[in-house]
């Protein structure tokens, strides 16, 4: 595979990541197909093979996930499905025809117990049922193909789909107070900066110098859903003048389904020593998103 360009095949093409996935690529002049569930499911054999026989790909990418946390809990079947199922046969048809898979998973793989970022070689113990569909999808890859690349990431949000930035900008449409949890800690990842990143992942992969296995990549510097919600809010008033006050709770005073890890932030410094690539500080993108969606918004009144 040295020195081929890179071709993607990617699959979950409605989801946050896909979408901008699809927006970068073209930026960029990556050749990617981007196939929709309804398009080829990942848990449909036949629709996958037929995917890959009709593409070529270089490398085939798995942006697609069920990602609904508590919805999960009640869920358990269809989360396995997507989070394990369909990474198994990904693998099993990347196994059987050469192929690389680029598969993107989270941090909620972990059980926040430790008091620093996680690194790739500690040991997981999800807490609820996303995170353990999500690991045994990671466990599945692993045991079915060298070449592979999973990409761990957190706390996902951007200008498309539906994500934590998102709801924050329509509560303060709505409201004039609410409540964040302030006691659970990670690194927010603006999916332009991910999408980036699996782009230079596809490329080296092209260029046969991919180094295999478990990558941490998210958002550069830490913070609380408390704090990622002051931002987001921040930002809005420069467009709106609204400020609504956001208050700091604990997790124990916003029960939810599934129980979340107090501490998921990630280190990513050896994915920025493999593949060159860091993602910008979340303040930052925070900022740029809401800029986005709000300057949009503007223009359609």
């Amino acid at each position: 595979m040295s020195g081929q360009e890179a071709r993607l095949l990617v699959f979950g093409a409605g989801g946050q990541l896909g979408q901008e996935l699809d927006v970068v690529a073209s930026g960029r002049g990556v050749a990617a197909t981007l196939l929709l569930r309804k398009q080829a499911d990942i848990c449909d054999r036949d629709a996958v093979v037929s995917a890959v026989q009709h593409v070529n790909p270089t490398v085939i990418v798995n942006a697609a996930a069920y990602t609904k946390v508590d919805q999960a809990e009640v869920e358990s079947e269809r989360a396995f499905s997507s989070n394990c199922e369909g990474p198994t046969l990904l693998a099993d048809v990347c196994a059987e025809r050469g192929l690389p898979l680029v598969h993107v998973s989270t941090d909620y793989v972990f059980d926040g117990a430790k008091p620093s970022a996680y690194v790739e070689t500690d040991p997981v113990g999800p807490m609820g049922v996303y995170g353990r569909s999500k690991e045994a999808g990671e466990q599945a890859i692993r045991a079915r193909l060298d070449r592979h690349i999973i990409l761990r990431t957190a706390w996902v949000y951007g200008v498309h789909g539906s994500n934590f930035l998102k709801t924050m900008l329509r509560f303060a449409r709505q409201k004039q107070s609410w409540s964040v949890v302030a006691d659970q800690c990670g690194n927010p990842t603006a999916t332009v900066d991910l999408a980036e990143a699996l782009l230079a992942v596809a490329t080296r992969v092209a260029e046969g110098r991919a180094p295999w296995g478990t990558y941490h990549f998210a958002g550069s510097g830490d913070a609380t859903w408390h704090d990622f919600a002051c931002e987001i809010i921040a930002a809005q008033a420069m467009f709106t003048n609204r400020r609504p006050t956001v208050s700091a709770i604990s997790t124990a005073d916003y029960p939810t389904r599934a129980r979340r890890p107090a501490n998921s932030r990630l280190d990513s410094a050896r994915f920025a020593a493999a593949f060159g690539v860091r993602s910008r500080p979340w303040q930052q993108r925070t900022r740029e998103v809401v800029t986005s969606l709000m300057s949009t918004s503007t223009r359609g009144r």
